[in-house]
């Protein structure tokens, strides 16, 4: 039976993609780095901890420490980002519909709660959720499959229970790990892509899903 939904944020509740290339590319700038798109597509999904340790140089790192230039990009990927801020088509009548259904909703991202929070505000999401999992809240983001366990456990439903909603790999592999059933979104990455992933289903947003086939597909 379906009694949870879990959300990941970057690429799902919002098509932020451009936007957190664009802060990237402002961020290397005034650090000096020099990196491109390339570089940062196969960290998507990953805790900025992990991007910072592998994206810049190690110097810049023991000075500033990855979690203050995580924090630094994130600043200035809100900035960028609040002026435009839509969430996913057809995001709102799916979480509208979930309320009715009394079918509970969390948000499990890699991304930090600042973050988290101003999505939700921004989008004017945030009654419908009743939990939250951010990467800087987890001793382990994903693939890890930590954010969703506990996401699962903050809704008080077990993770067969559920189904995830993510975009990116690093995601789709921790909500498996954790035993949990997969729509992907083609937002981030295309289908092609993602039918190579262990994802149970595809969508292009959220205008082409409804809960009837959340249930089947939980239940099949």
């Amino acid at each position: 039976m379906l009694k949870g939904v879990l959300f990941d944020m970057d690429g799902v509740l919002v098509n932020n993609l451009d936007v957190h290339y664009k802060a990237f590319m402002e961020f290397f700038r005034r650090h000096g780095v020099e990196r491109d798109f390339t570089e940062l597509s196969h960290l998507f999904g990953r805790g900025n901890d992990e991007i910072m340790g592998e994206l810049m140089p190690k110097d810049i790192v023991e000075r500033v420490g990855v979690h203050a230039l995580g924090e630094e990009k994130e600043a200035i990927y809100r900035e960028i980002y609040a002026p435009t801020i839509v969430p996913q088509q057809g995001l709102k009548a799916l979480l509208a519909a979930l309320h009715e259904a009394n079918i509970r909703c969390a948000v499990g991202s890699s991304g930090y709660r600042a973050n988290v929070d101003f999505v939700l505000d921004k989008c004017d999401i945030e009654p419908y959720f009743s939990a939250i999992v951010a990467g800087d809240e987890v001793t382990r983001c994903k693939p890890d499959p930590e954010i969703y366990l506990t996401a699962a456990a903050k809704l008080g439903v077990e993770p067969a229970e559920c189904i995830v909603f993510e975009d990116a790999e690093a995601g789709i592999e921790a909500a498996k790990r954790a035993g949990i059933k997969v729509i992907a979104l083609a937002t981030t990455f295309d289908r092609d892509f993602l039918k190579g992933t262990d994802a149970d289903m595809i969508i292009d947003d959220f205008r082409d899903i409804d809960i009837a086939t959340m249930r089947q597909l939980i239940e099949a």
